[in-house]
């Protein structure tokens, strides 16, 4: 599987109501889409958990396949027309829990961590792992762990159903989700 993000920061006075009636419009469009395991749309306001206007879209596929098919649609083109080129992260992923319940997800957290280098990957993904399972288990309702070799990073991403109690004192991005595709 292969997580990917882009991110699009938008000016301090942009109406973010804008990106909210686009989710909601072109929402649905992916959630039948073959080889996509999760997309979920996130925008971000700033000053709410946030120092900028967002859209940051998050997803998880099955494999490049689906993901290129992705790339080269007319989806993607439009979203490009209407925003510019992104810069396009991807990470390998290590664990993802995915039920069909994080669909009711309304905010979203993801965390990069570098990697020291020499580290040994089999135990910093176990490490990842329980934090996955440990906020399972304290009220996230779906979360992938995955790491990038190329900058040496590894990421966490969570899907909860409200903000919990520790996200102001967090430095962890966070986002809105305005809606969860999940073939």
């Amino acid at each position: 599987m292969i997580a990917m993000q882009y991110s699009f920061t938008l000016p301090a006075d942009y109406d973010m109501a804008i990106i909210r009636r686009r989710i909601a419009e072109k929402g649905p469009s992916l959630d039948h889409f073959d080889g996509l395991h999760l997309k979920a749309y996130l925008h971000a306001t700033a000053g709410e958990h946030a120092r900028d206007n967002l859209y940051a879209p998050f997803y998880v596929w099955r494999d490049s396949e689906a993901m290129q098919r992705f790339l080269g649609s007319a989806g993607f083109q439009s979203l490009t027309q209407a925003f510019g080129w992104p810069s396009i992260r991807c990470w390998q992923v290590w664990d993802a829990y995915l039920p069909p319940h994080a669909r009711q997800a309304r905010f979203a957290s993801r965390d990069i961590h570098p990697i020291v280098p020499h580290t040994a990957l089999d135990a910093l993904r176990n490490v990842a792992r329980d934090a996955l399972q440990h906020d399972v288990e304290h009220r996230a309702l779906a979360g992938v762990t995955a790491f990038e070799p190329t900058t040496w990073s590894w990421m966490s991403f969570r899907l909860f159903d409200e903000t919990p109690s520790f996200a102001a004192a967090n430095a962890r991005q966070w986002y809105g989700v305005g809606h969860v595709s999940q073939p």
